[in-house]
Formats: C-alpha cells, sequence, structure tokens
C-alpha cells in the first residue's frame, strides 16, 4: 500500500479517451476513475483484467456493463512515468466478449503513442 500521494503515478490520456470517456454513463465513469485511481497507487482494481493481445504488455482493461450496454476503458501500466489511458468506448460488437478489431487497432496505435510519451517524460528527467 501507498502512504502518500507521491508515490502515484500520473495519469496520462491518449488522444480522444478523456473526451471518450466523459461520454459515458455517470456510474461507469465513476467506476473506470476508481480503476484509474488504483492504477495510479500500483494497486489493480477487481473488474481490471489483462487484455489479451499485447504479450504481457501490461494492458489492461475494465468492462462495465448498465442498462446502456457494455462500456471498456483499456489503459497500460507498463511504463514506470505514467499510467497511460489508450481507449475508452461502447463495446458494439454482437460476437461474444471478443473486442472488436477496430478497437483492437486504436489500442495498438494509441500503446505506441504512449511509448513515445513515456521516453519523452524519461528523457525530460534525465535533463534535470
Amino acid at each position: 500500500m501507498y502512504n502518500s500521494i507521491v508515490d502515484e503515478k500520473p495519469l496520462k490520456w491518449i488522444a480522444s479517451s478523456y473526451k471518450d470517456l466523459m461520454e459515458l454513463p455517470r456510474d461507469v465513469r465513476r467506476l473506470f476513475g476508481h480503476a484509474l485511481s488504483q492504477a495510479q497507487a500500483g494497486d489493480r482494481h477487481d473488474a481490471a483484467k489483462v487484455l489479451k493481445g499485447f504479450d504481457g504488455a501490461g494492458v489492461l482493461e475494465v468492462v462495465e456493463n448498465d442498462a446502456g450496454g457494455t462500456y471498456r476503458a483499456v489503459y497500460t501500466v507498463r511504463f514506470e512515468e505514467a499510467v497511460f489511458v489508450l481507449h475508452c468506448f461502447q463495446k458494439k460488437s454482437k460476437r461474444g466478449i471478443e473486442t472488436p478489431k477496430e478497437d483492437m487497432d486504436i489500442i495498438r496505435d494509441r500503446l505506441k503513442k504512449a511509448a513515445t510519451w513515456a521516453k519523452e517524460l524519461r528523457d525530460e528527467k534525465t535533463h534535470h
């Protein structure tokens, strides 16, 4: 358990992930916010599961259902510098629990952006 806010990793939003989160139902946002807060503290929310297809890259997703459908928030804890929120969306696919290919492509692309951003943050830190 962490003792101070200093130990908490910053939260970084990739592309439209914050705007997309804010468009989700309030109770869904609340759960996702709680899960992200736990990730920042180095913990893992009970609803957070490793997202398959990323070779154990520390990519997790939180899934929540409400009357309007199924919602997902995907983030990575792979980098020391921050917790990066990669994608927040309503799952539209009717094919079981599998994440749709378009969403997987967005997540892959944003994971690359997160890696670049993490490197910039690392370089900033070493040059100060």
